[in-house]
């Protein structure tokens, strides 16, 4: 499955893939071994992805690759929706330090509305460690 989100200052009014984006976020940790999941992803782009690997282990040809274990924290935080672990949460966090373009404190201020009570703070946590534990392959 694909998805794609723009993100910016002003309305953005196109509403179509993204063919050559500046991110990529890769949530399954092994999807990257059947599709090239860096097609068409921009000269100096980050790909952010879902696996308890270093950077350098994944085999991904781009030149900032950045690994996060969301779901290592998703099972440490037992954040978990039909025995599923959601990994969301963290790689929001992640994206947060990976390319500076959010503010972690706009995202957990943001999660803790959207959830109230233990669950905004479940996935709050979850933002921040792996905002913490983030690894940058550059």
């Amino acid at each position: 499955m694909k998805a794609f989100a723009r993100i910016g200052n002003e309305p953005i009014l196109v509403h179509s893939q993204v063919y050559n984006p500046d991110y990529v976020i890769v949530l399954d940790p092994f999807i990257h071994k059947i599709v090239d999941v860096t097609e068409g992803l921009k000269e100096g782009g980050i790909v952010l992805i879902n696996t308890a690997k270093k950077p350098e282990e994944t085999g991904l040809r781009a030149s900032r690759v950045a690994t996060v274990d969301a779901t290592g924290i998703a099972l440490e935080l037992n954040l978990l929706v039909a025995g599923f672990p959601i990994v969301n949460t963290s790689i929001l966090g992640a994206f947060s330090k990976a390319t500076e373009e959010v503010k972690l404190e706009n995202i957990l201020n943001v999660v803790k509305d959207t959830w109230a009570g233990s669950v905004g703070e479940k996935n709050a946590k979850a933002a921040e460690l792996a905002y913490e534990r983030l690894l940058r392959g550059w």
